[in-house]
């Protein structure tokens, strides 16, 4: 076979506006298990939303983009439903920035010859398939964006709304979650910004300016996030996945403690994840076990143990449909850091 007999199928996102579960979710309200939680976790969404005091900070983590959930990001950005978004690199740069240059994610086969794809430069997420030589363009346009801009220290979230200036110009998708986040003054923090696409960039960049060149300052992600904490006071959290994202936007509430700036706990939490409790992991600790280190209000918290992009779309249309974002204030966090 060769490579276009694998690359063939391309991955189509879901759009929560054309698909309305709000008969789904309500059904399950009735049911057990994780139907009742995923039900819940929907009511505490939109609970989120129609609380005028309150911003969300969505945060990301795993492979729903490439899965086909890239969509829901930015239309729940478009319409006003998250105000920040914390997220891992290969979420921001090796999915979404690399659709908006125009490639695409395909679907393919869990049970595929590895080696033969590695012979072929096609790379795996489970059963979805990327072109290496076009995740390698990603790379160098990364470059190109970091040789444009003054040598200094930039936060993730100064370097990706310069990416999403470039899409403003360059996209040949506009509807990614980096330009319209961009165009709406939503901030993105990926406070591993270098472990992606980003970072081989920015190697790129390094080795030709190798006496001034740019840096990412993950310290700075956490100074900025902590602001906007401190800045919006009421917040709620919707947590796909778990990791460097989910512990980060928690820590804010003792980042700003340490500051001097007491702020409340995240009143609101929905997360969304496979992730076992038992072996004591960070990533998948307990929302209730969060309460303990004074991040988390348990009051209207849930956690759902199911595959995010089966769940996800179900609770983002429930929201959606419910209209519940239409009187909220866009609070516009970027404009903070403006100079």
């Amino acid at each position: 076979m060769k490579k276009k007999d694998y690359l063939k199928k391309p991955v189509r996102h879901i759009d929560i506006t054309s698909i309305d579960t709000s008969q789904l979710v309500r059904a399950m309200k009735g049911m057990s298990f994780s139907a009742r939680d995923l039900a819940n976790a929907a009511e505490i969404y939109c609970r989120m939303l129609a609380d005028r005091r309150a911003a969300v900070i969505l945060t990301i983590a795993g492979s729903t983009s490439a899965g086909g959930c890239m969509k829901i990001y930015s239309d729940l950005v478009r319409y006003n439903m998250v105000d920040a978004v914390v997220a891992t690199g290969a979420a921001i740069v090796d999915m979404d920035f690399f659709e908006a240059l125009g490639f695409r994610h395909y679907q393919g086969s869990s049970a595929a010859d590895d080696r033969e794809l590695r012979r072929l430069y096609i790379d795996r997420i489970y059963d979805t398939y990327i072109d290496e030589e076009e995740l390698q363009a990603c790379d160098r346009t990364v470059k190109i964006i970091a040789d444009s801009l003054p040598h200094r220290a930039y936060s993730s979230r100064e370097f990706i709304r310069e990416m999403g200036r470039y899409l403003r110009k360059k996209a040949n998708k506009k509807d990614s979650l980096v330009g319209t986040a961009f165009e709406n003054d939503v901030p993105i923090f990926c406070p591993a910004f270098s472990d992606s696409s980003a970072g081989f960039g920015l190697v790129l960049h390094q080795v030709d300016s190798p006496d001034s060149h740019i840096t990412i300052d993950s310290v700075k992600d956490f100074r900025e996030l902590t602001m906007v904490k401190i800045k919006a006071r009421t917040t709620g959290l919707l947590m796909i996945g778990g990791g460097v994202p989910k512990n980060f936007a928690q820590d804010t509430v003792i980042c700003a403690e340490l500051l001097g700036r007491t702020v409340p706990m995240h009143k609101y939490a929905v997360q969304i994840t496979v992730a076992d409790v038992r072996d004591g992991a960070c990533s998948s600790s307990t929302l209730k076990e969060a309460s303990s280190w004074g991040k988390v209000d348990v009051s209207h918290e849930q956690m759902v143990f199911a595959e995010a992009a089966m769940a996800l779309p179900i609770l983002a249309s429930y929201a959606y449909h419910s209209g519940v974002w239409k009187n909220r204030p866009r609070r516009a966090f970027a404009k903070l850091f403006d100079k």
